[in-house]
């Protein structure tokens, strides 16, 4: 962790660190939330809750505008004639998905929701057998994907109270080692199926070592997917090299797509191409040169497009892509490198201002992403609707947890720095 001075424990202080930023300037991109003590107030309120909704980029109306503009001109042609025409319309995000999670093009798809998509790759990913059935997941899972998991256990005969292994923290902790998690895999051995992790974990933050898990994962002959909701735009990723056999991903939190945005997907190039490969199919998947002949017999597009079932939503698209473009202006590797700073000075503020009233509980830097997870001691809720009251948004888990996440695209060391001003206030 960077070492921070105690001249660094000021307004002035921040005010230094973020003329620093090279990356400062993304934050004219995005539309803050105004303060609530009036209709015509023009200051932003402290938003530090970009990993459950992230701001809206400024474009993002504009390029929703833009399509509407193409429907009321073109009706029905607009799948071919607009501006940026619908048909082919996804294919803007694939190369910036690419980049994303350290992927091949042919990898990657911007299509349906997340948990539609967790289940039509565990279709295809989680194929039990008498012997070989169990599916590890983590502790503290997010509630979605519990259910998701739970269901296709289901389907295919089987209890989850069997069939599902969730990883066991140690006496008194919320995560789990990275050692204890591979234990935990080769404990499991020839029972595993599937390993599906999400990262970070919404609960702790916690992320895991993924070409580890992978590595351990197909050593026990089990395959592994992740679930990229907190891992997509806020981690260094490498899905390709690292062998993941799939991963799903939203992009309304650290992807700012908007609430409901359209999500992501990812099928590594050993599983593309194969016509007998099992899973759910849809026209969207169907051979795009002959799609529109409306033949009975599907013939699947050679890459992860297979998985689509019908044509996505525009306007979701439109609202990504405002978003994806900043990203590539960004680039991850100065997002992740930002993301650490912010992150390592709200956790220096924190324990030199509030050092008993708040515990950080999630892992130190390499091991999480840009969101620290704080257990309050005393009365959380109530300190929660005072941040709130101070036009501070974060946001809270039962029992005693608040999440708080400095986005690297356009929070700053201000922000930071008056947060901490703010809760060491609320907490006396």
């Amino acid at each position: 962790m960077k070492e921070w001075t105690a001249i660094q424990d000021s307004l002035a202080g921040a005010q230094a660190l973020d003329q620093q930023d090279s990356l400062a300037s993304m934050r004219q991109n995005f539309v803050f939330p105004k303060k609530q003590n009036g209709n015509l107030s023009t200051e932003d309120q402290l938003y530090f809750a970009g990993h459950s909704l992230g701001l809206m980029p400024c474009k993002a109306k504009e390029y929703i505008e833009e399509e509407l503009t193409a429907w009321g001109q073109y009706g029905v042609e607009g799948h071919f004639h607009a501006p940026h025409p619908w048909l082919p319309y996804h294919e803007n995000l694939t190369h910036s998905f690419a980049k994303l999670v350290g992927a091949k093009e042919a990898e990657v798809v911007a299509m349906n929701s997340l948990t539609v998509n967790l289940h039509l790759l565990m279709i295809s990913f989680y194929r039990p057998s008498h012997r070989r059935f169990k599916i590890l997941i983590e502790n503290n899972t997010f509630p979605s994907d519990k259910y998701a998991v739970d269901s296709q256990v289901r389907m295919h005969g089987f209890d989850p109270k069997e069939a599902v292994i969730e990883l066991t923290p140690r006496a008194g902790q919320l995560t789990v080692t990275p050692e204890d998690l591979e234990e935990q895999i080769r404990r499991a051995g020839d029972q595993l199926a599937l390993v599906l992790l999400g990262n970070c974990n919404y609960l702790s933050g916690q992320c895991f070592p993924f070409q580890r898990v992978v590595d351990v994962s197909h050593g026990v002959g089990a395959r592994v997917g992740f679930n990229l909701a907190h891992g997509a735009g806020n981690l260094l990723l490498n899905l390709h090299a690292w062998k993941v056999d799939f991963a799903v991903w939203c992009t309304y939190k650290y992807l700012n797509a908007g609430p409901g945005g359209i999500a992501g997907a990812f099928v590594h190039e050993n599983h593309l191409g194969k016509s007998d490969f099992p899973r759910l199919e849809g026209w969207w998947g169907h051979n795009k040169s002959t799609r529109f002949q409306m033949g009975p017999h599907f013939e699947a597009i050679p890459t992860a497009e297979a998985w689509q079932l019908s044509n996505p939503p525009i306007f979701q698209l439109a609202s990504l892509r405002a978003s994806m473009e900043l990203f590539d202006q960004a680039t991850m590797p100065e997002l992740r490198k930002k993301g650490d700073q912010l992150t390592n000075y709200l956790e220096w503020l924190l324990r030199r201002r509030c050092p008993d009233q708040v515990e950080v509980v999630t892992p130190a830097e390499g091991s999480r992403g840009s969101m620290l997870c704080l257990r309050v001691k005393k009365a959380p809720r109530q300190l929660l609707k005072s941040l709130k009251d101070k036009d501070v948004i974060l946001d809270f888990r039962e029992p005693d947890i608040l999440r708080v996440c400095p986005a690297p695209m356009y929070n700053s060391f201000q922000d930071v720095f008056r947060l901490v001003e703010i809760l060491e206030e609320s907490l006396a």
